[in-house]
């Protein structure tokens, strides 16, 4: 299977990137990032940016993947810092490949959405069709990719398909998501002997492991289009409270020093999203079901951040 790939420098993509080549499919990576160290080989990795449509053009015309998964974008944090950039990136991306699909016959187009799609005042469990009201910019900009979405799999016959993350963590560099505060807690507890998250610690939104994560990517592009009743699905995991976070990390880096001083404009968008996500339809759909729980989770993930900050040293996350 050929398969390109936007925005593979980030979170997703590092331990995406791997598993990929390890099955055998043909991947090309489309990211305005340089190639990163320990990119497989076998990776072709192109300089770019999706938001000049011609770029993506050339590369999807000349490398025909059968599959486009859509990854590139500004995350919460970052992109309230940086409105206009984020919808440019966000949006116009999407739109642009897309459109690239449309142009040169791609048949698949998978794209990640977000918690970041809803907004306040939601009753728990949230299901996939409740309103869609966002308050940040990337929020918005994943409900519209949506949408944008829908539109070329009815007017065009793309196979749209996608996945509303929860926040994702593994031992990666995040991204400016507003979710980094899980992270963070592994990484500078480990590192630095403590960290101040800048959320309350009863806050609460679902997260979910990356090879979860990765995991539900692979099954729903894999998953036979009659078996799907819906192009987006909600999918979920854990949802701990920054505290319960804390006491794992506690209870494998004794002595650790975990505080919390809630910043309240990244605060907010936490409040504004969901604790707990339905993900019934994707259960039923293609058989979704996560296997690590926050125990399990943090039991795995702990060497894998040690293995990062040794490899890395001062160039590791730092706090944010």
């Amino acid at each position: 299977m050929k398969i390109l790939i936007t925005g593979a420098g980030g979170q997703i993509g590092t331990d995406l990137l791997p598993i990929l080549v390890g099955r055998g499919d043909d991947v090309a990576v489309f990211d305005l990032a340089p190639r990163p160290e320990g990119c497989p080989a076998e990776v072709e990795w192109v300089r770019g940016d999706i938001t000049y449509a011609e770029e993506i053009n050339t590369l999807t015309a000349r490398f025909r993947p059968h599959r486009i998964m859509h990854l590139a974008a500004i995350l919460s944090a970052a992109g309230e810092g940086i409105p206009h950039r984020a919808y440019r990136i966000n949006m116009d991306g999407t739109r642009n490949v897309l459109e690239a699909a449309r142009l040169f016959g791609v048949e698949q187009v998978f794209f990640t959405s977000t918690i970041a799609a809803f907004g306040p005042g939601l009753t728990s469990p949230v299901g996939d069709d409740v309103p869609l009201r966002p308050t940040t910019m990337y929020g918005i900009t994943k409900v519209a990719g949506e949408l944008l979405g829908e539109y070329y799999e009815a007017n065009f016959g793309i196979d749209f398909r996608g996945v509303r993350f929860p926040g994702l963590i593994n031992a990666g560099i995040p991204g400016g998501g507003t979710s980094d505060y899980a992270l963070f807690m592994y990484v500078d507890g480990m590192r630095s002997g403590g960290y101040e998250s800048f959320c309350r610690p009863d806050a609460v939104i679902p997260f979910m492991y990356m090879p979860d994560a990765i995991r539900a990517m692979l099954e729903l592009m894999d998953a036979p289009k009659a078996d799907l009743g819906r192009s987006i699905y909600n999918i979920a995991a854990i949802s701990p409270t920054a505290d319960e976070i804390a006491d794992a990390v506690r209870a494998r880096i004794p002595g650790v020093d975990l505080t919390f001083a809630p910043d309240p404009a990244r605060q907010a968008i936490l409040d504004s999203w969901p604790d707990v996500l339905d993900d019934s339809n994707a259960r039923n759909d293609w058989g979704w079901n996560h296997e690590f729980d926050l125990e399990a989770m943090s039991d795995d993930l702990m060497p894998k951040v040690k293995a990062l900050i040794d490899a890395q040293g001062e160039n590791a996350p730092a706090h944010a």
